[in-house]
């Protein structure tokens, strides 16, 4: 759980394959690495079980998201990207931000910041 789930800025998507949640998502305000001067969410918590990666499943939701997003006047969105997804959100339109590359510090995994404008 994050603190901010409940906010009524929060913004959560999922998407559903037989009635089994399969793709989830939330988005948060905050400030980004990048284009401070713009409306900006956090993407975080993506994830799509392992038996429908490559399905489109993913990008769909994202794509639900992101048009939400654009309703609400979010202009950009970025978020740290695990680096073995970095295909997926590029193939999604996202840009990752050279230079930016860490281990998370919550997963000891590597990742990488990206940003969208929308």
């Amino acid at each position: 759980m994050d603190p901010r789930d409940e906010d009524d800025t929060s913004l959560h998507f999922g998407g559903y394959l037989d009635g089994r949640l399969v793709v989830s998502a939330s988005f948060f305000p905050s400030a980004a690495p990048t284009h401070a001067h713009l409306v900006t969410y956090q993407l975080r918590y993506m994830a799509t079980d392992f038996d429908v990666q490559g399905q489109g499943y993913g990008a769909l939701v994202l794509a639900e998201a992101e048009d939400a997003l654009r309703a609400r006047g979010v202009e950009q969105a970025w978020a740290n990207a695990r680096d073995t997804a970095l295909g997926f959100y590029r193939s999604t339109g996202w840009t990752v931000l050279e230079g930016t590359e860490h281990l998370s510090p919550e997963t000891k995994l590597p990742h990488t910041v990206i940003v969208k404008l929308l």
